[in-house]
């Protein structure tokens, strides 16, 4: 005998239409419960995104419902990723995007989550110990609109079966991916990091997007025909 999944209870109306999206992902109802709950939870107003402070926003006795989804849920992360940059490429729709590219970080104790270690984080200004991710953001009429980002791996804390890649080579991989998804870029916006790197300079022509990339004073680079410097 087979028993019919429950429906999900309901939260917010925009949130329940954006959620359903992702229903597919979670075979378990209550994990795809959680999940709507962290949403609910992230754009509420409570000033500390903790667990125990979402959980008792979105009325549930306690956190252990969200802690057990973070810890235990199964889901394709990729497929996850994919949902998520259909919708938005859907609502943007054939509109050009200003296509920003950035690291960002996060500091953090120890060395228990992957990939932490001590290095820099640019939003920090200095190097500590913390996680690094490379972040695509589309500029669309004001609007910002979070893409793809990727985790740093430093040589230090790679796993087994993980490759090397510099912050500038996840770059050209997050470009590419975009243009793939068939988003149309009028223009890339990046930092001297990837200003000054030849790989993603060459990845930027080759696929003939313009660009206004940073430099610093000191650093020579050939200018191809029609650019400039300010």
């Amino acid at each position: 005998m087979v028993t019919a999944r429950r429906q999900p209870v309901s939260t917010v109306a925009f949130i329940d239409n954006y959620c359903q999206h992702y229903y597919s992902v979670f075979e378990d109802v209550r994990h795809f419960e959680a999940f709507k709950f962290l949403h609910l939870g992230i754009l509420s107003e409570i000033k500390r995104k903790t667990l125990p402070e979402i959980a008792k926003t979105v009325g549930l006795k306690d956190s252990q419902t969200l802690h057990h989804f973070l810890r235990d849920a199964l889901w394709d992360i990729k497929k996850l990723r994919e949902i998520r940059l259909w919708v938005t490429k859907m609502f943007i729709g054939e509109r050009e995007i200003i296509l920003c590219i950035d690291e960002t970080g996060g500091q953090k104790k120890g060395k228990s989550t992957d990939y932490v270690t001590r290095q820099y984080i640019g939003n920090l200004g200095k190097i500590e110990n913390g996680i690094v991710s490379v972040n695509a953001y589309g500029v669309v009429d004001g609007i910002t609109y979070p893409l793809i980002f990727q985790i740093f791996k430093p040589k230090n804390r790679l796993k087994e079966g993980d490759k090397y890649k510099s912050k500038p080579q996840i770059a050209v991989e997050i470009i590419q991916e975009l243009k793939e998804w068939g988003f149309k870029i009028k223009l890339v916006l990046a930092d001297s990091l990837y200003g000054e790197s030849g790989d993603v300079i060459r990845c930027l022509e080759k696929l003939e997007l313009e660009f206004i990339v940073a430099i610093r004073s000191n650093h020579g680079v050939l200018m191809p025909p029609g650019s400039r410097k300010r």
